[in-house]
C-alpha cells in the first residue's frame, strides 16, 4: 500500500511539474488596456483567443484618466503586464527601458508605415500605434435640425457660437441644450487639458514649422485667447453648472449626449461604438466637425487626427510570455476576429489587413482631408511630464470656470505656458 501511495504521489508530482513546464513553455498574456470604452470588446476577444489556442490572456482595464498610475502600480508586481500602452515621447522616456524592440517581429512587419511607430533615440521600435484616431465636436444632426439649423451653417467659430447660443437660449422649449457638460473630473478633464489644448498647440506648432516629436522647451501660448473663446462657449451654452464642473464625470457627459439632451459633445471617434451600441443612436444622425476657435482661415480646418495608443511588449517579462504576447498581437491584427473588433471599436487601423470600419467619424475625417482641409496633428503628444502639466492646467481651468474673470484666465495661461517650461526642465534638466 505504501508503495502504491508513493507511486500515486510521484505521478501527481510529475503531472504538476509537467503542467507548470507546459505553462512556462507556452506562456501567457497580460494586457493592461488603455481604453475603458473598449474593455468589453477586449475581454471577448481575449476569451476567443484562449478558446482557439489555449493560451491564457488576461485583460485589465485602467479607469479613465488613471492609466499612468495603474501602469506604475502593475509594473511593480511579480505578475506585471506583458503588453501595455505608451502614448507619446514623454511616455517613452518613462517606460522605454521596459519596452521590447519590436523591429523585425511579425506584428512590426504588418504595419502600413512608420507614421504610428514610437522610435527611441537609437532607432528602436518601442511601440506600435494600433489605431489612428480623430477628435472634434460630435454633433447630433437630428437634434440640430429639430432646432432649425444644419451642419452647413457651421463653418467657423462665429457660426458655431451663433447656433449654440440660439439652442441654449431655447433649451427649455426644445428639451435639449447645446453642449454636454464639460466635466473636469479626472474621467473627463483629459478632453480639455489634452485634446482641446491641442488646438492652440497645433496652431503654434504650425506657425513655427514644428511637427510632432519636436519637443520644444517652451511654448508661447499665442493662441490661448482662441482657447478661451471655445471654452467660454462650452461652459456657457450648456445645462451644466460651471461652478461644479470639478465633480462632473465623463460618463455623465456621454450620457447627456447619448440620451439626446445635448446637440454637441467634444470627443473622438472611439465614442462611435458606445453611442451606436449602448445608447442606440442612429449612425445617420451622427457627424463630427472641427473644433473651431476663431483662428483666421479655420474654415479650411479638419479634425484633430493622430494616435496616443501604442502597444509595447514588456521586455522584462519571461521569454515565453514575450513570445505569447507577440503571437497574440499578431493574431489581433491579422485574424478575422481581431480585425473585425478593431474596425468596430476604433477608426483608422494602421495595419495591412485592417478591416473596413463603419465608423462615420473616421469617414468625416477622411472627407475633410480629401476636400483639402488641413488636419490638426496631435501636438499635445509632445507635452512634457504630461500628467503633472495637465493637472495644473485642470486646476486653473476649473477655477476659471467657476469665476471666469481675466485674472483667473491669466492663471490658466500661466499653467499652460510657464507650466510647460517647468515640466520640460524637470524631465530634461
Amino acid at each position: 500500500m505504501k508503495k502504491l501511495i508513493a507511486l500515486v504521489l510521484t505521478l501527481a508530482l510529475a503531472l504538476s511539474l509537467a503542467a507548470v513546464a507546459s505553462a512556462e513553455e507556452t506562456g501567457s498574456v497580460y494586457y493592461l488596456n488603455f481604453k475603458p470604452e473598449a474593455d468589453e470588446a477586449w475581454q471577448a476577444l481575449a476569451a476567443t483567443y484562449t478558446e482557439q489556442t489555449g493560451v491564457p490572456v488576461k485583460v485589465v482595464t485602467a479607469a479613465s484618466g488613471t492609466y499612468s498610475d495603474t501602469l506604475t502600480a502593475e509594473m511593480a508586481k511579480s505578475e506585471a503586464p506583458t503588453i501595455f500602452n505608451i502614448g507619446n515621447k514623454s511616455g517613452l522616456t518613462d517606460w522605454g527601458d521596459y519596452a521590447l524592440d519590436l523591429t523585425g517581429t511579425p506584428i512590426y512587419e504588418e504595419r502600413v508605415n512608420d507614421d504610428y511607430v514610437l522610435f527611441d533615440e537609437a532607432g528602436a521600435a518601442k511601440a506600435l500605434g494600433y489605431c489612428y484616431e480623430s477628435f472634434g465636436i460630435i454633433v447630433n444632426t437630428a437634434l440640430l435640425e429639430q432646432a432649425g439649423h444644419s451642419l452647413e451653417e457651421i463653418t467657423n467659430f462665429d457660426s458655431l457660437k451663433a447656433v449654440a447660443d440660439d439652442i441654449h437660449a431655447r433649451a427649455a422649449e426644445l428639451g435639449f441644450d447645446a453642449f454636454s457638460a464639460p466635466g473636469m473630473d479626472g474621467s473627463s478633464s483629459w478632453r480639455y487639458s489634452g485634446h482641446l489644448a491641442n488646438v492652440p498647440l497645433y496652431y503654434e506648432y504650425r506657425d513655427a514649422g514644428l511637427n510632432v516629436g519636436s519637443l520644444p522647451a517652451t511654448v508661447t501660448g499665442a493662441y490661448l485667447d482662441n482657447f478661451r473663446k471655445i471654452w467660454d462657449l462650452y461652459i456657457t451654452d450648456t445645462a451644466a453648472d460651471p461652478t461644479s464642473l470639478s465633480t462632473s464625470t465623463g460618463d455623465e457627459s456621454e450620457a447627456e449626449f447619448g440620451e439626446g439632451k445635448a446637440v454637441f459633445y467634444q470627443n473622438g471617434d472611439w465614442e462611435y461604438a458606445n453611442l451606436t451600441g449602448k445608447f442606440g443612436m442612429d449612425p445617420a444622425t451622427l457627424a463630427m466637425i472641427p473644433i473651431y476657435c476663431g483662428v483666421e482661415g479655420e474654415e479650411k480646418a479638419g479634425l484633430n487626427s493622430g494616435t496616443e495608443n501604442c502597444w509595447a511588449v514588456n521586455a522584462k517579462a519571461s521569454e515565453a510570455n514575450i513570445q505569447a504576447s507577440l503571437d497574440f498581437l499578431y493574431w489581433v491584427v491579422t485574424s478575422e476576429e481581431g480585425t473585425a473588433m478593431l474596425a468596430e471599436q476604433f477608426s483608422g487601423i494602421p495595419f495591412k489587413n485592417a478591416a473596413a470600419s463603419a465608423n462615420v467619424f473616421g469617414a468625416d475625417a477622411s472627407e475633410y482631408a480629401n476636400a483639402g482641409n488641413y488636419t490638426m496633428f496631435w501636438a499635445f503628444n509632445d507635452t512634457p511630464n504630461v500628467d503633472s502639466w495637465r493637472a495644473t492646467v485642470v486646476t486653473a481651468l476649473t477655477a476659471y470656470s467657476a469665476d471666469p474673470t481675466d485674472d483667473n484666465w491669466a492663471q490658466v495661461v500661466t499653467a499652460f505656458v510657464d507650466g510647460w517650461a517647468y515640466e520640460y526642465s524637470i524631465v530634461n534638466g
